[in-house]
């Protein structure tokens, strides 16, 4: 689990939620117009941005991935396909049959090599599969902030509406109070949504797509060596091209020794 996230959410929500109770009472910032106009019309609004069908499968992506590690770092990537090299080359590629591999992309990759098929079909095979997947996490990025880009305006369409009733109802004291916590609440609403919930999801999932990228083509290019019987030597050496410059010699250290 990414602890980032969560903590991030639970400590937004600690602060909320303690300014308010020293101010106050919690059910006065619990208001049904406020919410409907925020959460139903960001709601409308996406659906004209995405089809139904990117909505459905892109908002438990995101929120699946944001909350989630992957599971192997570049570094214990690159340990693994060196070890994968070195069976390759001692017992050829049958022997990678018998090898479990934690990380389903690599899995499927040394399967490919196991089975026999040439380089060009593990490559379009590969790269196909790390396509697609990173098009859906971006598809689920893409979401949470067009929802994050919305809620705060729907928040000054509550408070404007909010407005337009409480001027309308000037000769009656009782009913100002009422649509004034209308409309400045849908405004609460909207910049607490987009700035707590959608926003830093949003940049969380992008800088995952990013980190999956590099792994996935990290991993492609990997097995293409196993797939050519490179030394493991030779595959680590291409591979530290992947890690950040400032580790390579840490991890070439740590091989030789």
């Amino acid at each position: 689990m990414d602890i980032s996230t969560a903590l991030g959410l639970i400590s937004g929500l600690i602060v909320l939620v303690t300014l308010i109770m020293m101010g106050g009472d919690l059910r006065m910032f619990l208001d049904i117009h406020a919410f409907i106009v925020i959460f139903g019309g960001a709601f409308a609004a996406t659906l004209i941005r995405f089809p139904l069908s990117s909505i459905f499968h892109g908002l438990p992506l995101g929120l699946k991935f944001a909350f989630t590690l992957r599971r192997m770092t570049q570094r214990e990537l690159i340990d693994e396909i060196s070890n994968l090299a070195e069976i390759a080359r001692k017992q050829g590629p049958i022997g990678l049959e018998k090898v479990e591999v934690e990380d389903t992309f690599l899995a499927k990759g040394v399967r490919l090599v196991a089975d026999g098929y040439d380089v060009d079909f593990i490559r379009d095979n590969l790269e196909r599969d790390r396509d697609n997947f990173l098009t859906h996490l971006d598809e689920g990025q893409k979401i949470y902030r067009a929802i994050g880009d919305c809620a705060p305006a729907f928040g000054m369409v509550g408070t404007l509406i909010g407005m337009v009733q409480m001027f309308a109802n000037m000769t009656d004291p009782s009913k100002l109070g009422p649509y004034m916590a209308v409309a400045l609440l849908a405004t609460f609403y909207g910049a607490a949504v987009a700035n707590l919930f959608c926003l830093p999801i949003a940049d969380k999932l992008h800088g995952k797509l990013v980190d999956e990228e590099i792994n996935r083509t990290l991993i492609i290019d990997g097995v293409l060596m196993i797939r050519d019987s490179k030394s493991p030597s030779v595959v680590r050496e291409m591979l530290l091209a992947y890690v950040p410059e400032k580790n390579r010699d840490e991890m070439a250290e740590a091989a030789a020794a």
